[in-house]
């Protein structure tokens, strides 16, 4: 077939429009046949089209072409008719739109139909009835039904020829619109005797190559004589008519008139040569000539109509003439919508001016009525920009977060300008898909998470919980713990967790005595790509149990069977201190609460013990008659329920100096002693005197040469050290505790075997101004020397006491620390002390039965270098300094104590 497809480039308008494509093709071809390659003639590789979504957007329900993705031809996919796409019109376009994505382009493709010469001429009726009269003179016209063509042009009817006669001839009218109109011309008088019809044959012949021709028979009847035909007001009537009128409606009135008179006058109205579709749209009365409206008139159809009236009289002569209805649009089609291109679904971290869908927006309407505008909603995240004609872009307007909105349905409202306005609408769902743009973020900025030692392995401490704002694997969290070193070890040996569930648990059985807090860090990770983290401090406090007995340092109980010996002298009243028990409990807090208690004594009213403090005093005035040697056993506990206990056994000397108690005390209570040895033994015992005697003079001269500096006052202390009592880690306690001295007269064995002893004087006088009692022994007969109430700043609460409910006899009204933390590291100055004498060597010894002092303290070492921690407390929330009433701390004072020893001495 002789064809040639032209390319034009039409324009560019946006930056995905490239080009436009302009094709001629002929009619009716063949289904498959090839109209040209749009993927070189766009420039695009074949094997980009399948790959990108190339596709081509057609109007209407006839899809007359095809794109093959193989190769990029455009293809006839349907029969073409030019005749019944555009009818009369002269120019015949199919518009259609090619899409292609990643990028996207828009090119818009016109196919031009040519008309070929694929319809034959043909006429409205088989026969042709014309009546004329035998009056007619040579020269008359009749009108003839011009043939119909829809082929266009050349296609089209060229002329007309008439079967030979010798009365008529044929000649064509022409009229204004270049339509061609035979015409029967006599050219000899007939006479209706001779012959009263003749039978013409009439063809209409076309301009194509080869022509085609259609024919029509022509009967001509001779009639009588009437000589008049009708006569029409115009030979072309022009009107305009509104679409949509309502079936009924008038749009012309025709009046022919006749001069002939009677039958021949009587005129009749009909169409005539007009297309079978229009007898359903019009319909004209025979009788008066009225055109209505039989059917629905649409615009968008047809806007013009050519209509042929007959006029004819009773005489059968007719007259032509024709009715030109030109339709007005008027605003009855709504806009249509077409997404030609859409993403269903884009990631939130998709930038402004991401593209959604191509929207095309088409009106059937013309003129004003056509023109659309289309928008969307402004409360939207998204904006419409127009690309072309009747083509928008939609593209998102800001960053999109798909924790705020994971879907939107967007609604595109189109609305014509005409009047009425005319809208339509349609919704896009459009879901946003998630990245990982969150971190996991912990239910706490910190955890602190408390236990109590000696927990079983394995044991679940806490659940850490963090949350993310993503989902799916963006939200999957695992945890973990950071690698860190604990005193040397690390932080895996003591705690694990659960990566899935947060739950940490602990490794190992925790000992309070041994650590009481440590921290680490838990990192959460999402499971995303890239996967984000973040980290949470976890602090383990080791909360104590009461899992260790008293210690008692002083007296050792490790001496193995060697006994402690305290002496006192006769002349000791009532409430003389005689020693003090020195005890610690590694525990904290109330478990290192300790009261003492006689546990074991010949005469209970003889010795009473401080039960806070621990100071041993004489109960009542001594006798003459009372035993030289008494044999008690301490027993210490603790403050918790069930209590730990330890004991310990000492033996108390009463005697005028200490040289008259030497022999009772080195006198061996065995059965099998011999009187025989006595002698033996009185001398080996003056020789240790004498030695012992000599060591002492050397010992106490050189301690006179040393000076000596013992602390008086504890000076000012801090306010506001300690805070109210809560559960807290060590950490979180300050230390300002301070050591109190005290000394004491203290007689001690020297070796086990051969029972010698010492006796450990006081160096030297220790005020006593500023200590806290914790117990006094009043005397009955001097009530004015009974310890003074402490000051009311000093006072705690009820419940912060010790003892049962809290309760504290008056004479032991001494104030207890109310902090596990502050007794802790009092408890940590008195094991220093104890360690630094249990590691040293002295002169005294050190062996088997001796306190096992450290050398530096001497043979002068007193119980004042072992602080007695339940003295060293400083009251929450005073801001005061530590004192005693003045001169009160026992009925002899301070001084007492000095005199006593210097007594000794002599």
């Amino acid at each position: 077939m002789a064809w040639q497809a032209v390319l034009f480039l039409i324009s560019f308008t946006y930056h995905f429009i490239s080009a436009q494509l302009h094709y001629s093709v002929p009619e009716e071809l063949k289904q498959g046949s090839v109209i040209g390659n749009l993927a070189k003639d766009l420039g695009l590789k074949a094997k980009e089209l399948s790959l990108r979504n190339f596709h081509i957007v057609l109007r209407g329900n006839m899809q007359y072409f095809g794109i093959n993705l193989e190769n990029g031809d455009l293809y006839v996919a349907d029969r073409i008719d030019r005749e019944m796409i555009c009818g009369i019109k002269v120019s015949c376009l199919i518009s259609f739109e090619a899409v292609i994505e990643n990028p996207l382009h828009l090119y818009t493709i016109k196919v031009d139909i040519q008309d070929v010469n694929d319809n034959l001429p043909s006429f409205s009726k088989n026969v042709l009835e014309i009546v004329i009269s035998e009056s007619a003179v040579p020269g008359v016209h009749l009108t003839l039904g011009h043939a119909q063509d829809p082929d266009i042009g050349t296609n089209s009817v060229q002329s007309y020829k008439i079967s030979e006669n010798n009365f008529f001839e044929l000649e064509e009218k022409i009229t204004a619109d270049g339509i061609k109109f035979p015409e029967l011309i006599l050219e000899k008088a007939l006479d209706r005797e001779k012959q009263n019809m003749y039978e013409l044959v009439l063809k209409a012949v076309d301009g194509g190559q080869p022509s085609k021709t259609g024919s029509v028979l022509i009967n001509i009847r001779i009639h009588d004589a009437n000589d008049n035909f009708p006569k029409c007001n115009k030979d072309t009537y022009k009107i305009n008519i509104n679409e949509n009128m309502p079936v009924g409606s008038l749009i012309l009135q025709l009046n022919a008139v006749d001069d002939d008179e009677g039958t021949n006058a009587e005129i009749t109205y009909s169409f005539c040569d007009i297309p079978q579709s229009m007898y359903d749209l019009f319909a004209i009365d025979p009788m008066n000539g009225s055109i209505t409206v039989k059917g629905p008139i649409d615009y968008e159809d047809t806007d013009r109509y050519e209509l042929t009236v007959e006029a004819k009289d009773g005489g059968e002569l007719a007259a032509h003439c024709k009715v030109l209805i030109q339709v007005i649009d008027i605003n009855d089609n709504t806009p249509e919508i077409t997404i030609t291109s859409l993403s269903q679904k884009i990631p939130e971290d998709s930038p402004p001016d991401t593209i959604i869908a191509l929207i095309n927006v088409h009106d059937l309407d013309s003129g004003q009525n056509g023109e659309v505008n289309c928008d969307i909603s402004e409360a939207l995240p998204f904006q419409l920009i127009s690309s072309s004609t009747n083509y928008y872009k939609l593209v998102t307007a800001t960053n999109i977060d798909r924790e705020r909105k994971s879907l939107y349905n967007i609604t595109i409202l189109a609305m014509d300008n005409g009047l009425p306005q005319l809208f339509t609408n349609k919704t896009i769902q459009l879901s946003i898909s998630d990245v990982n743009d969150n971190l996991p973020i912990f239910d706490q900025k910190s955890y602190v998470v408390y236990i109590q030692e000696n927990n079983p392995q394995g044991t679940s401490i806490h659940s850490i919980h963090a949350s993310d704002y993503d989902i799916n694997e963006n939200a999957k969290i695992t945890y973990s713990v950071l690698s860190n070193i604990i005193d040397g070890i690390p932080v895996s040996s003591y705690i694990s967790i659960n990566s899935i569930s947060g739950i940490i648990y602990a490794q190992r059985s925790y000992d309070y005595e041994q650590l009481r807090e440590f921290q680490f860090q838990v990192m959460a990770k999402d499971c995303g790509s890239p996967s984000l983290s973040s980290n949470v401090t976890v602090r383990i406090c080791i909360i104590d149990k009461n899992d260790n007995a008293p210690k008692i340092l002083y007296p050792s109980p490790d001496t193995e069977g060697s006994a402690l010996f305290e002496f006192i002298p006769r002349f000791a009243a009532k409430g003389y201190l005689v020693t003090k028990v020195i005890a610690i409990d590694a525990d904290s807090g109330h478990n290192a609460w300790l009261s003492y208690y006689l546990h074991q004594v010949s005469d209970p009213t003889l010795f009473i013990i401080g039960q806070y403090s621990g100071e041993i005093r004489i109960g009542r005035e001594l006798s003459d008659m009372e035993s030289m040697r008494q044999k008690i056993v301490v027993l210490v506990k603790d403050n918790v329920v069930p209590f730990l206990s330890s004991t310990v056994s000492m033996s108390l000397v009463v005697a005028e100096n200490f040289q008259q108690v030497v022999p009772e005390i080195k006198r061996q209570p065995s059965p099998l002693e011999s009187s025989s040895n006595v002698k033996f033994y009185l001398i080996v015992f003056i020789v240790v005197i004498s030695i012992f005697f000599a060591v002492t003079v050397a010992v106490i001269a050189i301690l006179k040469c040393r000076k000596i500096n013992i602390p008086t006052s504890l000076g000012t202390l801090g306010r506001n050290v300690y805070p109210q009592f809560t559960l807290g880690c060590p950490s979180e306690i300050s230390d300002t505790s301070l050591p109190f001295p005290f000394s004491y007269d203290v007689c001690v064995t020297l070796d086990s075997k051969q029972n010698e002893i010492a006796f450990l004087k006081p160096v030297q006088d220790v005020p006593t101004d500023n200590l806290i009692e914790t117990g006094v022994l009043s005397d009955p007969h001097e009530h004015t020397e009974q310890q003074a109430q402490p000051n009311a700043d000093w006072r705690i609460s009820q419940a912060q006491r010790p003892g049962p409910s809290g309760a504290q006899p008056t004479e032991e009204a001494g104030v207890w620390p109310n902090n596990q933390f502050e007794t802790e590291r009092l408890q940590a100055m008195i094991l220093a002390s104890a360690n630094e004498a249990a590691e040293g060597t002295s002169g005294l010894g050190g062996s088997t039965g001796t306190m096992g002092l450290s050398a530096r303290y001497g043979p002068q070492f007193t119980l004042q270098h072992v602080p007695d921690y339940r003295q060293n407390v400083y009251i929450p929330g005073s801001t005061l300094t530590p004192t005693n009433a003045a001169g009160k701390r026992d009925g002899k004072g301070g001084g007492n104590k000095k005199k006593s020893g210097k007594k000794d001495k002599k």
